[in-house]
């Protein structure tokens, strides 16, 4: 049986999509509220008061307060609408980026100067 979406089947990968896009549409206007000033300095004093003005499901404030990015993708957030959470935070994009994966941020930094990950183990399963 074909898969609807043959792109889910990336190793490794979750493919923002309409419907990620949908189910993140939340999380991610609470991220791009952090451009304002005002806005990082009320979620910084009370993280949870904050992101509970927001209809995101549990999953995703928990996600958020726990800055568990992976969650987050998975949960429909975009990595340019979690930037603005690095910012908020105090963190390199680099190293915000690193944190979802295996990598620190200097291994991260010489992967992606390299050309980015490897495409052995990163396609369609059952791709050769």
């Amino acid at each position: 049986m074909a898969l609807e979406k043959p792109y889910q089947n990336i190793p490794g990968t979750t493919v923002f999509d309409a419907d990620m896009s949908r189910k993140g549409y939340h999380l991610n206007q609470f991220c791009m509220s952090l451009i304002k000033a005002e806005n990082r300095a009320r979620f910084l004093a009370d993280e949870r008061v904050y992101v509970d003005e927001w209809p995101m499901s549990e999953e995703q404030k928990l996600a958020v307060l726990a800055r568990d990015y992976n969650k987050c993708i998975a949960n429909g957030a975009n990595i340019y609408f979690l930037a603005k959470l690095f910012y908020t935070d105090k963190t390199p994009f680099e190293r915000g980026v690193s944190t979802m994966t295996n990598m620190g941020p200097e291994e991260y930094r010489l992967m992606m100067l390299g050309g980015g990950r490897s495409i052995e183990g990163n396609r369609y399963i059952g791709e050769k």
